[in-house]
């Protein structure tokens, strides 16, 4: 599964799954507990493929920080989420050593280390780009 299929519910724990679309909105399912729920279009959700972080130079897309983890892990867990916050802190500045600590809060790092373990516990951990899969695509079909 990519990131696009992946979402986030703001008032609702974890992450879901893009299941099925409605007509006022569409059907997800619960990381944690596997449960469906309706989702309406006057909840905030955001698609993982679509966050990115802060940096003092440029935004740096989560699918790129969620690799730069699993290639520091060897693909394992990371570190707890309910870690202290400073050490949530120095092992994202390993992650990213140039986040913008001014618009990056520890809340956000807590969020991304514990998405990253509830995708790794689902075995997903296809962190690559689909647009440059899809760009790449059409330059073959193109020669």
């Amino acid at each position: 599964m990519k990131l696009d299929k992946v979402l986030s519910i703001s008032g609702k724990p974890g992450l879901y799954e893009l299941k099925a679309q409605t007509r006022g909105g569409f059907l997800a399912e619960s990381f944690i507990d596997g449960k469906k729920i309706p989702v309406s279009m006057r909840n905030n959700v955001s698609i993982l493929s679509e966050i990115a972080i802060y940096t003092y130079s440029e935004e740096v897309p989560l699918r790129e920080v969620f690799q730069k983890i699993h290639d520091k892990e060897e693909g394992k867990p990371s570190i707890d989420h309910k870690s202290p916050k400073n050490e949530l802190t120095t092992y994202f500045r390993e992650i990213l050593p140039e986040y913008d600590e001014d618009r990056v809060y520890p809340s956000d790092i807590k969020k991304v280390i514990q998405w990253y373990n509830l995708l790794i516990s689902k075995n997903i951990t296809d962190f690559s780009d689909p647009k440059a899969e899809e760009d790449s695509a059409n330059e073959e079909t193109e020669n």
